[in-house]
């Protein structure tokens, strides 16, 4: 059957039922109450929220990406979550208020992943969707945070709504909507231009599978795709005229690299992560003031050379990254490095256990989705592989693909509970 004719279950965010919307009163009122009861007061911690929170300060000032210590050219992460950021950081301490942006995130993900849910499997898929959303830690612990999961998510739950429905009716407008979402997700996470790309090829599959003539297998890609790079062309430009070195998304690929390629994570119980100390302290050119094109330049070449001098060990600590990233393996580190990023311990882990639950369901969900439909909800799954196996696993590195394993889950859930009735009434 042409997808471009079958009708979905639910139509659209405004069939959400109403079980979904009383779980996203109980999702925001728990957010809320975190903020409000705990982290009101609290100060960041140095890790990127410092980052994220100052450059949304610099930009409500007037400044446009600047280093934050010293007078250099800044792109250490995406600007988009700054630049959200930015209309509450004029604020003598804008930091609570800069929390309440990635709430804000944290509701709007509970209803597109209802609305998504929906469409694959229903109303009661919906309902199964909202509340998982609500109640999954791995969800809201990011909430609150003056970090970019809670935005990155938010994009990659939009990507895959939009495709979905793109590929129910075809239309010039949804195309170029899907493109501009795919561009926002790469302006706040870099690595989710993985995502673009594959949005890209999947709409080309799709559509020729279906129509083959060259105006839905060209054409329609190419609007996909040119309005992405549309929407990242600005940053890239400016990017391009302001730094020694090319820089097109950000300089922390050297960073990410370098900690990610070195003794502490090829062995040890750091072995598959990250480690601040292996850019600290195996750097001995290391220079705050330095210039950030020339520094990310360099530790990337550090970070290949390392690579190829243990060639041996890569494929070891290719397989602990990506336990890592599934949560079955480097568990304590996993938590301590939660909590060096302000998420609760107990929380934590009790994300690892939901997790364990929740992979296991959607494997279960992902039977009941048509094959097209698979294609899709993978697109965030394998661009998080990816990452993993070149970069370093973590639950920060797994969060892009959180929303397929919670639409997944809802699925699985719906279509479990049916078969049981079935039998009973047998």
């Amino acid at each position: 059957m042409h997808p471009h004719t079958t009708a979905p279950p639910a139509a659209s965010i405004r069939a959400i039922p109403s079980g979904a919307i009383v779980a996203l009163v109980v999702g925001s009122v728990w957010r809320w109450g975190v903020l409000i009861v705990d982290k009101w007061n609290q100060p960041l911690l140095l890790n990127d929220s410092f980052y994220y929170s100052a450059q949304a300060r610099q930009l409500a000032d007037g400044t446009f990406f600047r280093e934050i210590f010293v007078d250099q050219p800044g792109a250490e992460h995406g600007p988009l979550t700054s630049v959200l950021m930015a209309p509450v950081s004029w604020i003598s301490d804008p930091v609570p208020w800069q929390r309440m942006v990635t709430i804000v995130c944290g509701m709007a993900t509970i209803v597109l992943i209802a609305a998504l849910a929906g469409r694959l499997a229903g109303q009661r898929a919906a309902v199964w969707g909202a509340w998982i959303a609500a109640l999954y830690p791995n969800l809201w612990m990011n909430d609150g945070l003056v970090m970019s999961e809670s935005v990155s998510v938010l994009l990659v739950t939009s990507v895959l709504l939009a495709v979905h429905r793109r590929l129910h009716s075809a239309s010039t407008w949804s195309s170029v909507m899907i493109g501009v979402l795919a561009g926002l997700a790469t302006l706040a996470r870099s690595e989710l231009v993985l995502l673009a790309a594959g949005v890209v090829a999947v709409v080309a599959i799709v559509d020729r599978r279906h129509d083959p003539s060259w105006r839905t297998w060209i054409l329609r890609p190419a609007l996909v795709a040119g309005a992405a790079l549309l929407t990242v062309a600005p940053w890239v430009a400016f990017n391009l005229v302001r730094f020694e070195r090319p820089v097109t998304l950000t300089t922390n690929d050297g960073t990410t690299l370098l900690g990610s390629y070195c003794d502490r994570t090829f062995s040890g119980p750091e072995r598959g992560g990250w480690s601040v100390f292996c850019v600290t302290d195996d750097d001995p050119a290391y220079s705050m003031d330095e210039e950030p094109s020339v520094r990310s330049a360099r530790q990337r070449s550090m970070a290949f050379t390392y690579a190829r001098h243990h060639a041996r060990d890569v494929p070891a600590v290719v397989a602990a990254r990506l336990g890592r990233t599934l949560d079955v393996y480097g568990l304590g580190s996993l938590v301590a490095q939660d909590v060096g990023e302000e998420r609760y311990r107990w929380a934590s882990r009790a994300g690892i256990v939901s997790w364990w639950v929740l992979a296991g369901a959607a494997l279960v969900g992902i039977r009941h989705v048509r094959r097209w439909e698979r294609w899709v909800l993978a697109l965030p799954v394998a661009a998080v592989l990816v990452t993993t196996v070149v970069f370093y696993g973590g639950h920060r590195i797994r969060s892009s693909m959180e929303p397929t394993v919670v639409v997944l889950a809802a699925v699985a859930a719906v279509t479990t509970l049916d078969r049981w009735r079935m039998r009973e009434r047998i």
